[in-house]
């Protein structure tokens, strides 16, 4: 006979719980849309819009405490595909970089055996995108291949590294905190370690530090009284011991909202640092009665910053570009971030404390707090829009009000648009307001507007360890309508948790004891009972509760009534294979006997009892012979009831009478008890055999111990194979069909728990010791698989049983469940492959070829005239079409009418989708362009003044334009001369002056370097040139006497001649005219084009900031950006950016466009742009509109 094994599809899969104290930092939310959250050993992938876990990696053998998604700053390709790429750390030193959607390792990284402290993927390279920058304790940075596990150059250092940042703006600045300070790295490069041991600088307390004399008038108090403190942070001195407790400092980190300002986190302030004056120039500090800050976030879209403090409320802080003064004659105090929101903080115990916080970098409006009990509750940040009058709300709340941006991508919202303005931070609320540019009063089309955090979602984790497991019965024939696997779990805390295996989600929870839950057993497919005790009293007694609890309607009573209380522990209960019936097995008093169905005590054994070590029920009984008796008496009772046809009439109701005695007989009979009969083993290892049919209960045969064994321990029993288990780490085969039996060493140990798997015929066996578990072919008598603690794993099995007839769950001290294929190797599973509860909106999931076409089908859709979701209309290539089902765009339903909306134009349409798809090169290429091509639209081909609405925000640093970005370093350099207390400090506020062209007498007194005639220009003229041919040391001074004479252009040619590309740079942006400031910084594109540099991508924003789209065109054109090359000359062709030369150009970039989408599938878009590329799309027109290609994109 074939064996059948009844099976269900369950995912392997890992319920978590709380978190090891070493998984505190292990968390990053990636541009790929996804959190990567460490839990012990294991890593969790969650979804944040649907929030459930859709992965579950597991390789480590150590706690994880660090992960870091692979940044997606790079053009997507077939060459270059959209992929889930992760990097992940344990506390052993061990690095391994993962294939997400396989769940596979890709490398596995081991320099030493001491946890990562810090690890980072860099970003800037286009030829490299797997360079990982990981630090190894104590003193080491190293630079690793993460594609290889090639080790590319190590770099040591004399103090120990805590954690590092880069500098967003100079990928080649490198920040080090250390346990004594911090180490300025100038010189990072990923082709060598950097060459010096950087600049040591140590961090003075911010309590020591002396308060700027001030007036002693008005003298504010608490955090006011900390925001006018000039503190000096940063000094080549070390400080005393006494000065200054080195481990304050909580968190450093450089702004990516402004260039060359630094973040210092402590408990009680964060401290704003301005690098070129190592100086603090703004200070947010907390009433003493706050709450400590644990962590902060810099936004780069807005100059803002997320707050996570000690009770688990996250505050957002919004910079103000203008505070009260206490010094009228000064245009600037401090730098103000002002709380502008905050969400609800939660209940802090003992055990549950908030771990960190992440945001989306996408849209930086979205936040996930991660507490220690396994908790990861899910924050949106809303913008709601008021109506009333915005002098009186400022007046109410103390601040300034916020309003929002006056359009998207240069155009005001329309009626389908007003969706938008949530998708991210910067499209809620406008730039910094920059005094001499922005008017401090709402422009048209501006709402004032109010920030709200939203919880969206929340994951909760299993409760603290220790559990008990017990899926329900298995999938059969009868019930395979109705069936759900479910698995409960019971607590430490009392409560019983039931999980629903098909998505691995939360089906109920319920509280259902005051102590640890100590076993389940089923009794259908939607009730079970649960027991918990309590902690002995002193004479060894306990609270014993047994409940049955309905999961239908949550009802939940004490099974034994008024019973409990004071009395031994219950051991163990066990139900009859037909739930009939149910033993109670105590610790020092005989078990009961009860009847499951009508809640009825059956027997109480006598005191003579013997004691119970193991229990277990026997799957036979004669339920189906009593069905046969029953069906048969039915027939004969129909028989009697046949009579004469003349006598049929007078005796019809005596027949409808014995029909319904029958029929409630028959109902009657399926209450009726069946008998079963179960085994147990006492003490000295003596086998017993009882019988039960319903109120009887008849003692049978009695088997002597096997000398072979020691005290049994576990029964489990099915079909003609009994198995017993001792604590010496026997297992005892019995054939009761062939009456043999054949004992097995295992040499593990206690045998704590066997379980047979579900199935007819399925003969499996898990067993579990205390160092692990083992699956046993019963058949064969031979072991399949085995999982032991400190060789597999590294965690302790505390329960077991199987889910289906291939998978088990395990139930672990690390406070996670997981279930396993019958190898018991690894959670981890393939992505693509599982059916989730709710559809998950995430493009690399999908292969290559088909991320590709949904993003080309979502930019532009110009073979129609309306446009449309269903990408079946237009995608042919039925081998793909599979992996793009209609229901990717579920989690997409708030943004569809945007999607769909005809007045949408193409660049908000590519800046819309570069959002959605967390694509960070095409963000910040369309967030550019899209700026510039409709500025040069509007002014003309000069790069004139553009309105104060629609400047660029500084974040983009050079990029944005010269008069706003004058204005801003104008601003800073005022905050710095406030902020001046030493000679040095005075020295270099006048540089930065005389830099910006304030030629005004009070700097002078402080310049030591013009001590010549202020009108003898030719004499300054000949020294500078003398200054530029002597040392390389007297750089600064020539550029500064050249600018003192207005020669400002000269300047930037001999910084770019020295090398100081960044310096021309942002002279040549606060200093020259359009035309002399576009020179200079087209030869910094062209620097940044070179091999050894090899930042085109950079380059190219330089080249839009200018108007250059013609050369930005042939760029990412001759990079092989078709896509983007064509999309970006269609908007130029709109908006008129190109000039009447560009035929060419234009021919060879729809072409090859044309080419990539009849590659990726989109055939009516091939055809579309290979038309509209004139005579150098003729050829391949012809051929895509051939009989033989239609023939051949069917067939693919």
């Amino acid at each position: 006979m074939i064996p059948y094994t009844v099976n269900i599809k369950l995912a392997a899969r890992t319920l978590t719980g709380t978190l090891n104290l070493q998984n505190k930092t292990a968390v990053d939310w990636g541009w790929q849309g996804l959190i990567a959250q460490g839990c012990h050993s294991s890593i969790l992938i969650i979804d944040p819009k649907t929030a459930q876990t859709i992965q579950v990696l597991e390789r480590h053998k150590a706690s994880v405490v660090k992960v870091k998604w692979s940044r997606e700053n790079y053009h997507h390709s077939l060459s270059s595909p959209y992929s889930l790429r992760l990097a992940s750390a344990d506390a052993a030193g061990k690095i391994i970089v993962w294939d997400v959607v396989s769940g596979m390792a890709h490398c596995e990284i081991q320099e030493h055996t001491k946890p990562i402290q810090d690890m980072d993927w860099l970003w800037t390279q286009d030829a490299s995108l797997d360079l990982l920058l990981a630090v190894h304790p104590p003193n080491y940075i190293v630079l690793w291949n993460g594609d290889t596990g090639t080790k590319l150059w190590k770099k040591s250092y004399a103090e120990n590294i805590l954690s590092f940042s880069f500098d967003l703006f100079e990928p080649s600045n490198l920040a080090l905190l250390t346990s004594e300070g911090i180490v300025f790295i100038t010189d990072f490069s990923h082709s060598k370690p950097p060459g010096s041991g950087g600049k040591k600088v140590y961090i003075a307390s911010p309590h020591s530090s002396p308060a700027h004399s001030k007036p002693a008038a008005a003298q504010p108090t608490g955090a006011k009284k900390a925001l006018n403190k000039v503190k000096v942070l940063i000094t080549n001195e070390k400080p005393t011991a006494e000065a200054v407790t080195l481990n304050d400092c909580l968190q450093l980190s450089y702004l990516p909202s402004k260039r060359n300002h630094m973040l210092l986190l402590y408990p009680r302030e964060i401290l704003i640092l301005d690098l070129e004056l190592s100086q603090t120039v703004g200070v947010v500090a907390i009433e003493r009665s706050g709450v400590p800050f644990i962590q902060v976030i810099p936004c780069a879209q807005r100059d803002a910053l997320y707050c996570l403090h000690e009770n688990g409320c996250i505050t957002l802080r919004v910079y103000g570009s203008c505070c009260t003064m206490i010094d009228p004659e000064q245009n600037v105090q401090e730098l103000v971030y002002d709380l502008r929101s905050q969400c609800d903080a939660i209940r802090v115990t003992k055990t549950v404390r908030p771990y960190r916080v992440v945001i989306c970098p996408v849209n930086e409006n979205n936040a996930a707090l991660i507490v220690s009990d396994g908790r990861v509750m899910l924050w949106e940040l809303k913008a709601h829009r008021n109506l009333l009058n915005s002098e009186d709300n400022a007046t109410n709340s103390g601040l300034p009000p916020l309003y929002s941006p006056v359009n998207f991508c240069g155009t005001p919202l329309l009626q389908n648009q007003k969706c938008i303005p949530d998708l991210s931070l910067n499209t809620m609320i406008g730039h910094s307001l920059i005094s001499g540019v922005d008017s401090p009063r709402p422009l048209a089309g501006q709402q004032e507007v109010h920030l709200k955090f939203l919880l969206t979602g929340l994951l909760s984790g299993l409760p603290l360890p220790p559990f008990s497991l017990r899926m329900c019965p298995p999938l059969t024939t009868k019930n395979i309508n109705h069936y759900q696997p479910l698995l409960a779990v019971g607590t430490s805390n009392g409560s019983v948790l039931v999980y629903n295996l098909t998505s691995g989600l939360l089906h109920k929870e319920l509280s259902v004891h005051s102590c640890e839950v100590r076993g389940i057993e089923w009794v259908s497919l939607t009730s079970f009972l649960s027991f918990a005790t309590s902690v002995p009293n002193n004479l060894g007694l306990v609270r014993n509760e047994l409940q049955h609890v309905d999961l239908r309607t949550g009802r939940c009573f004490a099974f034994r009534g008024e019973r409990g209380n004071d009395e031994p522990a219950i051991e163990m209960i066990k139900v009859s294979h037909l739930k009939q019936y149910l033993v109670v097995v105590f610790r020092d008093k005989p078990l009961e006997l009860w009847d499951v169905r009508t809640g009825t005590l059956l027997r109480e054994m006598a005191k003579n009892f013997p004691t119970v070590t193991a229990l277990e029920w026997s799957p036979s009984h004669n339920l189906k012979s009593l069905k046969k008796k029953q069906l048969a008496a039915r027939e004969a009772m129909a028989r009697q009831t046949t009579l004469a046809d003349a006598e049929q009439s007078s005796v019809e109701s005596s027949v409808i009478s014995l029909l319904q005695d029958a029929e409630s007989k028959s109902e009657m009979s399926q209450g009726i008890s069946a008998r079963e009969h179960f085994v147990f083993t006492d003490t000295d290892g003596q086998v017993y055999h009882i019988t039960v049919e319903g109120n009887t209960v008849k003692d049978g045969a009695r088997i002597p111990p096997d000398g072979s064994m020691g005290s049994i321990a576990c029964i489990t029993w099915k079909g003609d194979t009994l198995v017993l288990g001792d604590v010496d780490g026997n297992l005892n085969f019995w054939d009761l069909k062939a009456r043999l039996s054949r004992a097995v060493p295992t040499h593990r140990g206690w045998v704590k728990k066997i379980r047979f798997a579900p199935g007819k015929g399925n003969q499996k066996l898990l067993v579990m010791y205390t160092d692990g578990a083992e699956v046993w072919d019963t058949k064969e008598v031979q072991m399949v698989s085995s999982i032991r603690v400190g060789r597999n794993v590294n965690y302790r099995i505390l329960d077991i049983d199987w889910c289906t007839s291939d998978k088990v769950v395990l139930a672990s001290d690390d406070g996670c469940v997981r279930v396993l294929e019958m190898a018991m190797k690894s959670a981890s599973y393939r992505m693509d492959e599982q059916d989730l509860t709710d559809p998950v909106w995430c493009p690399y999931l999908l292969l290559p070829r088909a991320a590709l076409t949904l993003k080309a089908f979502l930019l532009l859709q110009p073979w129609s005239d309306t446009l449309t979701m269903d990408i079946t209309h237009v995608y042919v290539t039925a081998s793909l079409f599979c992996h793009i089902s209609s229901n990717i765009f579920f989690p997409l339903s708030d943004i569809k009418s945007v999607l769909q909306d005809p007045n949408l134009n193409l660049l908000q349409r590519c800046l819309l989708v570069s959002r959605l798809f967390g694509d960070e090169s095409d963000l910040q290429f369309w967030t550019v362009a899209a700026h510039y091509v409709q500025s040069f639209a509007q002014k003309g081909q000069t790069p004139a003044e553009v309105p104060q609405s629609s400047h660029l925000d500084i974040c983009h640093d050079i990029l944005c334009e010269s008069s706003f970005f004058q204005r801003f370093q104008l601003e800073r350099v005022r905050l710095q001369e406030v902020k001046r207390s030493s000679y040095e400090h005075t020295k270099k506020c006048a540089d930065q002056l005389l830099l910006l062209g304030q030629h005004t007498l009070q700097i002078f007194p402080y310049c030591t370097s013009v001590k010549l005639c202020f009108g003898v220009y030719v004499s300054l003229y000949q020294a500078a040139h003398k200054l530029f041919a002597g040392l390389h040391l007297c750089l600064l001074e020539g550029v500064q006497l050249l600018c003192l004479i207005d020669k400002a252009a000269d300047a930037c040619r001999y910084l770019q001649t020295y090398g100081e590309w960044n310096r021309a740079a942002w002279l040549a942006k606060v200093r020259l005219s359009p035309a002399e400031s576009s020179d200079v910084l087209k030869r910094w594109a062209e620097h940044l084009c070179s091999p050894q540099v090899n930042q085109k991508s950079k380059a190219i924003l330089v080249l839009l900031s200018l108007g250059c789209f013609h050369k930005v065109g042939e760029m990412l054109h001759s990079m092989r950006y078709f896509d983007r090359a064509a999309l970006f000359i269609e908007a130029c062709l709109k908006y008129g950016g190109l000039t009447e030369d560009a035929e060419c150009l234009i021919g060879a970039a729809f072409v090859d466009y044309a080419k990539l989408l009849r590659s990726i599938g989109l055939q009516q878009g091939a055809v579309l742009w290979a038309s509209r590329a004139g005579e150098a799309g003729k050829e391949l027109l012809d051929e895509l509109c051939s009989p033989r290609f239609h023939v051949f994109a069917i067939c693919e």
